[in-house]
């Protein structure tokens, strides 16, 4: 008897269906928002979990073989010996390409017609139809730093509204299996870039770009990857949009270049705290667009489906033997 714990939101028609699977005895406990201790009586058999963050009595799970992550982020798996106790993880990848990537699309089209000064405007009774409110973006570049899923299918809505993509992957860009993908969206096969740039080209990269946008991971490697430097090899009239994580950009370094015209402005989802307090001085510039952290949230209308599909499909694939849809390598798990 395979014992599976879950601290999620209960999608029943998959719920129903992981139960009818021979051999599965299912424990379900109410999810809350943040880290919290579970019963230590399930705890403690649970093989198989499922939920968004470790339970803080997670030191107790020493009969688990595997973990499910309701995020595409898993830094909060850093630490906690995955790698050293053969615990295999996977995340959840692809749920939120569909949201970000329209997040993205949204902030560009924002931003280049100035959106937040016709709103202002709006709202002064004030009637201004300058060149600056008229921009298209079609034939403009944009740059994805990092080319997972979120990236992949940014890449297939930029090429559909006719921009350029060029892209920064420390591995280039080769065709993914066995990532979850909702069908018709994504570029599986890797073919939509214009452009492909590797480590150590980032100056060159970044100098051409209309539009600069996140779409890696929080890793230890990747903290404050985005700096001074990089933001001055930026045109001035570019664009930075992070949906990813806010501390991948230095934040003195962002504030520099904002009050500096080193860029035109950033559409910014992802923070450095939370909430951001009021008398952050981001809230203050008039080319920036702030957002709650909403591009792709649990809240997202698709997002309990596709998370409980993975994870029902990836029960079915264990229990098989078969690879394991988004499964984390170890060096992944250990932060790199």
């Amino acid at each position: 008897m395979r014992r599976i714990l879950i601290d999620m939101q209960v999608d029943e028609p998959r719920l129903a269906q992981l139960k009818s699977l021979p051999g599965m005895m299912v424990d379900l406990v109410t999810p809350e928002d943040l880290a919290h201790e579970l019963p230590p009586e399930l705890v403690e058999e649970a093989e198989y979990f499922f939920g968004t963050l470790p339970p803080t009595n997670f030191s107790l799970m020493r009969k688990l073989r595997w973990m499910q992550v309701a995020s595409a982020g898993y830094s909060q798996l850093f630490g906690l010996g995955f790698v050293e106790r053969g615990i295999r993880a996977t995340n959840a990848r692809g749920c939120f390409d569909i949201p970000i990537a329209e997040w993205n699309a949204a902030m560009m089209v924002n931003l280049a017609r100035d959106m937040r000064q016709m709103m202002r405007n709006q709202d002064a009774g004030i009637w201004d139809r300058g060149a600056r409110f008229q921009r298209e973006i079609r034939g403009l570049t944009v740059g994805l730093w990092g080319y997972g899923g979120i990236g992949r299918e940014t890449a297939r809505v930029s090429k559909a509204m006719g921009m350029q993509v060029h892209v920064l992957s420390r591995n280039g860009v080769e065709p993914v299996k066995d990532v979850y993908c909702v069908p018709g969206t994504g570029d599986a096969a890797g073919l939509l870039p214009d452009r492909v740039f590797l480590k150590g080209q980032e100056l060159e990269f970044l100098s051409g770009l209309d539009f600069l946008i996140l779409a890696m991971p929080l890793t230890p490697t990747t903290e404050g990857i985005v700096g001074e430097r990089e933001l001055r090899a930026l045109r001035p009239s570019a664009y930075v949009l992070n949906p990813s994580r806010g501390p991948l950009i230095r934040q003195e370094a962002l504030l520099a270049a904002l009050r500096g015209g080193w860029i035109a402005g950033a559409a910014i989802d992802t923070h450095y705290q939370y909430p951001l307090p009021p008398e952050h001085p981001l809230w203050q510039f008039p080319n920036v667009i702030l957002t709650p952290h909403i591009s792709g949230s649990s809240l997202s209308p698709h997002f309990r489906e596709r998370t409980w599909s993975i994870f029902l499909e990836n029960v079915r694939r264990i229990e098989a033997g078969e690879p394991l849809l988004n499964e984390l390598t170890q060096a992944q798990l250990s932060g790199g």
